[in-house]
């Protein structure tokens, strides 16, 4: 595991809710690309259903991350985008159930008109940083 630092509340900035407002740490530095919620054959997981589309697409980005020899606790952002902000509470309701609440990672989210196919609510993806 690498060694994070995270800062909540920088002089002067609001604390975060939901997220950390500044991680950093050194080592390796990974980028994982945004992941939809397709299961290992490419097929959707969980049409019209945000709740379980978020538990596919945070285990896609667990899975990922162990290719690179990462764990969420090595994850330094996440981004989310996500048709509707409706969907937020089913994405943290899934985070939490992958990442320690009291660690959280730098995050941002955005709306957007839609993702590569209709049927997708919302696509993640991760940086992290692990040790040398």
């Amino acid at each position: 595991m690498s060694r994070l630092t995270h800062i909540s509340a920088p002089e002067g900035v609001a604390p975060a809710a939901a997220y950390t407002h500044v991680v950093m740490g050194s080592g390796r530095f990974i980028a994982v690309s945004g992941q939809l919620a397709l299961d290992e054959e490419g097929k959707l997981v969980g049409e019209r259903d945000a709740a379980a589309q978020a538990h596919q697409v945070f285990e896609n980005l667990r899975r990922c991350l162990a290719a690179a020899g990462a764990t969420f606790e090595d994850v330094i952002k996440l981004t989310y985008f996500v048709t509707d902000m409706a969907h937020m509470p089913a994405i943290r309701a899934a985070r939490e159930a992958f990442l320690d609440a009291e660690r959280l990672p730098a995050s941002s989210a955005v709306q957007v008109a839609s993702l590569v196919a209709p049927e997708f609510l919302m696509e993640i993806e991760a940086f992290a940083v692990v040790a040398e």
